[in-house]
C-alpha cells in the first residue's frame, strides 16, 4: 500500500474516530513520524500533500529536513523524542513544536536559546505517566510546580502535554490520566497515540497523533 492511500485512511480513520467521540475531526492532527524513513518515503507523504511530521532525534532531523524545510514553508516539524542540552541550539532553529520538555535544566536552555535566536517556540511537558525509571517525562507528582516553572519564571509557551503510555498497560488509563492534567492546568492539545492506538487516543481527547508505520510501513 503507498504512503498517499496510508494518509488517506487514516485521514477516515481519524474523522470516524472524531465522530464518534462527537469531536470535529480538524481539531485533531496527524504528526507523521519520519525516523527512520527513507526520503523517498518521506517526500511521497509531502507529494500527497502531508505537511505535519515528527522527528526523534535531532541530527537525524537535520539530514531528512535541512534542504526541505526551505522547500515547503508551510512544513511544521515537531521534535518528539528526547532533547539533550547540548542539541537545543540546533533544535530551536529546526523544529517548529518542541513535544519533550521534561526537566528544568532544558526549560533554561530552550528559553535562552529562544531570546538568543527570537524564536519562541510551543512547547508541551512530556508526562511520564507510568513512573516508568527508564523513560523520560516529569512525574506526575511534580507536573504542577514544573508547568508553573516553565511558564512562569522561564516564560516559554506551553500548549500541551504529551505521552507515552507503558507498553503493558491499557493506553486509555494513560490517555486520561493526561487528558485530566491539562484539564487542571487549563491546556488545550494533547499529543498522545501512535499507530495502534490513537483510535482510543481520539475518544479521550487527543488534539495530536504521532503515526509512523501507519503511515510509511515498517521501517527501513
Amino acid at each position: 500500500m503507498s504512503v498517499t492511500n496510508n494518509l488517506i485512511q487514516i485521514q477516515n480513520q481519524i474523522e470516524k474516530s472524531a465522530q464518534d467521540a462527537a469531536r470535529q475531526s480538524k481539531d485533531i492532527h496527524l504528526v507523521a513520524v519520519s525516523k527512520k524513513q527513507s526520503i523517498e518515503h518521506i517526500k511521497a507523504a509531502l507529494d500527497a500533500g502531508h505537511r505535519l511530521f515528527g522527528e526523534n532525534r535531532v541530527q537525524e532531523a537535520q539530514e531528512h529536513w535541512s534542504d526541505l524545510k526551505s522547500q515547503y514553508p508551510d512544513l511544521q516539524l515537531h521534535l518528539i523524542g528526547p532533547l539533550q542540552t547540548n542539541k537545543v541550539k540546533e533544535a530551536v532553529a529546526l523544529f517548529d513544536v518542541i513535544e519533550t520538555l521534561d526537566r528544568k535544566k532544558l526549560a533554561r536552555a530552550l528559553a535562552d536559546e529562544m531570546k538568543k535566536q527570537d524564536r519562541p517556540l510551543p512547547c508541551f511537558i512530556q508526562v511520564n505517566t507510568g513512573e516508568e525509571e527508564q523513560k523520560a517525562g516529569i512525574i506526575p507528582a511534580e507536573l504542577n510546580d514544573f508547568y508553573n516553572f516553565c511558564a512562569d519564571e522561564c516564560a516559554l509557551d506551553i500548549q500541551g502535554l504529551m505521552c507515552i503510555p507503558p507498553a503493558d498497560d491499557p493506553p486509555a488509563l494513560h490517555f486520561a490520566l493526561l487528558a485530566k492534567f491539562a484539564g487542571e492546568l487549563g491546556l488545550k492539545h494533547l499529543s498522545m497515540g501512535m499507530s495502534a492506538d490513537f483510535e482510543k487516543a481520539i475518544a479521550l481527547g487527543a488534539t495530536y497523533i504521532r503515526v509512523g508505520t501507519g503511515v510509511f510501513g515498517a521501517r527501513d
